[in-house]
């Protein structure tokens, strides 16, 4: 019987500041001839009907990328906790894959390795890398979204640690994984 993947949304959180990146839109950085948000969702368009971009500028820009856009409830860019719960309130499909727009290298074989622990566990589903949890590469159940904004009323701002408030299952990775690399400042894009 062929291995059946649950429908999910998929959330590329493109909102930051990109302060390492000399205040330039991560996303839209160019490497290899395309933005790197081009690589990320490419990786993933074939898995979802719903591909939602969090971003805070250059809507029009994003638009091609997405079904749909969303933006932080709060200005000044509050960081990816609040690109989340905005993904998560407008997501389609229960299972809501999380990824950053700076890491290109990601591959569909790691996201479905997330989409099936998390609904063999009925449960988030987040890489661990070295031993350190990464949720810019996560599996969310929309279900975690009351825990996620009670979190941030009281004054929480780490995706992490909200995130580790739910029941989270780890997906083992390597070190050395490069599908995770982050290109968050302006020397990782030399390729």
């Amino acid at each position: 019987m062929p291995d059946v993947l649950p429908p999910c949304s998929i959330l590329i959180l493109a909102g930051g500041r990109g302060q390492r990146m000399g205040g330039r839109d991560k996303g839209l950085v160019p490497w290899r001839g395309e933005p790197l948000v081009a690589h990320v969702q490419r990786a993933v368009r074939a898995l979802s009907d719903d591909l939602v971009i969090s971003c805070n500028r250059n809507q029009a820009a994003y638009a091609i990328y997405a079904d749909q856009l969303v933006t932080d409830a709060e200005a000044d860019f509050p960081g990816p906790l609040a690109g989340v719960i905005s993904g998560l309130r407008a997501a389609r499909h229960e299972w809501v894959v999380v990824l950053a727009c700076d890491a290109p290298r990601i591959d569909r074989a790691l996201v479905e390795d997330l989409l099936r622990l998390a609904e063999a566990h009925d449960s988030a589903a987040m890489v661990r890398q070295g031993g350190y949890w990464q949720p810019m590469f996560s599996v969310l159940p929309r279900r975690v979204l009351p825990l996620l904004e009670h979190a941030w009323q009281a004054g929480e701002r780490s995706l992490q640690k909200a995130l580790l408030q739910a029941n989270v299952q780890g997906l083992a990775c390597a070190g050395d994984d490069a599908r995770l690399s982050n290109f968050n400042s302006p020397d990782l894009l030399r390729d």
